[in-house]
């Protein structure tokens, strides 16, 4: 092979090598000039595009005492139908003025982090309290407060605005703080004082009171505040300063609170719960004397001995469980239990009578808790001598 004149030998390979290199190089200046993003640096990333959650389409407002509650749901995807990694971040926007107003002013009143959305939604749920300050009503008895959400999955763009939420906000009665209860026989009582003023310190009335009960458990020690096992649920309302649960039972621990209502009907607005009560329903009371104790004496019939009968009414209470009769012979006196076990019926019989003695007879009732009445007004008889047996 010819390698040219004084061309010393490799010179030929070298050249070929030199002529690839600079094609190579022109091809890609060529490609770069067409498709400039393939021509980065392979030490610098490709960016994307930022991740945009979907737009909030549900949010909803309502006001409850004092707070603004906001629901919306959660989004879980970006707008081009991606799986969001984790929860994104939300923005919430406020603005409050005329209620009539229809291009509110809007800005940023607080921002919960993707590491906290968790304290705040439940199954997909955001719930969000507003806690409203006196200053918000800026001297009106009405006002209107505005609402919209963004949320945002990276800090170069966020979601578009959600719908925009409105309510008409009111200064809520002040709560409740003196709250008190007492068990009876038959109610546990509930009784408090009127609150004299709204949350802004204008005086108000009540319209009315709400009464809700939750089964509840005693504080563990004197540091620890009542506490629910069970939610809050209405059990009543009143008119007046008192309310009367009829509808519990003994052996149960209850936590009571009482709401004040301003207006009424669709535009009532309910305080604040009142301080909490927990009533321990324990019961310590007897039931009532049984009336009507009545005795017969039955003389001696065949072998069966000469002996005295009693009867008397039916307790009309219902949680009696028996009853004990006591005997004397001294008037005055309660004397001694007859029966070992209670009787459930009312009526008992005297086998244990001598003739010719003169007995006193009282009946009391007790009821399930172990309560045992006062003892009936007592009842004299006894057996006639003659109707003794000849020995």
């Amino acid at each position: 092979m010819d390698r040219g004149k004084g061309a010393p030998a490799g010179e030929l390979t070298v050249n070929r090598c030199v002529h690839s290199d600079a094609f190579l190089l022109l091809f890609a200046l060529l490609l770069c000039s067409f498709y400039p993003a393939g021509c980065a640096s392979p030490s610098e990333p490709i960016e994307r595009t930022p991740p945009v959650p979907q737009t909030v389409t549900d949010l909803s407002a309502t006001q409850t005492a004092n707070d603004v509650i906001l629901t919306f749901t959660l989004p879980t995807e970006t707008i081009d139908r991606r799986a969001l990694d984790q929860p994104p971040t939300i923005e919430i926007y406020r603005g409050i003025g005329p209620a009539t107003d229809s291009q509110p002013h809007l800005s940023l009143l607080a921002t919960v982090p993707s590491a906290a959305v968790d304290q705040y939604a439940s199954q997909g749920r955001v719930r969000y309290a507003d806690s409203l300050k006196p200053e918000d009503f800026a001297g009106r008895d009405v006002a209107g407060a505005f609402y919209s959400v963004r949320t945002r999955a990276s800090a170069k763009r966020e979601s578009e605005d959600s719908n925009i939420v409105s309510v008409f906000i009111r200064p809520a009665l002040d709560p409740v703080s003196d709250l008190r209860a007492q068990v009876t026989h038959a109610a546990i009582v509930l009784t408090w004082t009127a609150p004299q003023k709204t949350f802004t310190g204008s005086p108000a009335s009540a319209a009315g009171y709400r009464i809700y009960r939750a089964e509840g458990a005693p504080p563990a020690g004197a540091s620890e505040a009542p506490r629910a096992k069970s939610p809050l649920a209405k059990i009543g309302e009143s008119q007046s300063l008192s309310f009367q649960d009829t509808q519990f039972e003994f052996g149960k621990t209850y936590m009571y609170s009482v709401r004040g209502v301003a207006g009424s009907g669709a535009e009532s607005l309910e305080s604040a719960d009142s301080n909490p009560v927990i009533v321990e329903a324990h019961d310590v009371f007897p039931p009532a004397a049984p009336l009507g104790l009545v005795i017969a004496t039955v003389p001696q019939h065949g072998e069966a001995a000469a002996h005295l009968e009693l009867s008397w009414a039916v307790s009309p209470e219902t949680d009696v469980a028996g009853y004990n009769v006591y005997r004397s012979e001294q008037g005055g006196t309660s004397g001694t239990r007859l029966n070992t076990d209670l009787l459930p019926t009312p009526a008992f019989r005297d086998m244990n009578v001598q003739p010719g003695h003169r007995y006193f007879y009282s009946v009391t009732a007790v009821d399930r808790s172990g309560n045992e009445s006062r003892p009936s007004e007592a009842v004299s008889g006894g057996v006639p001598a003659e109707s003794q047996p000849n020995p």
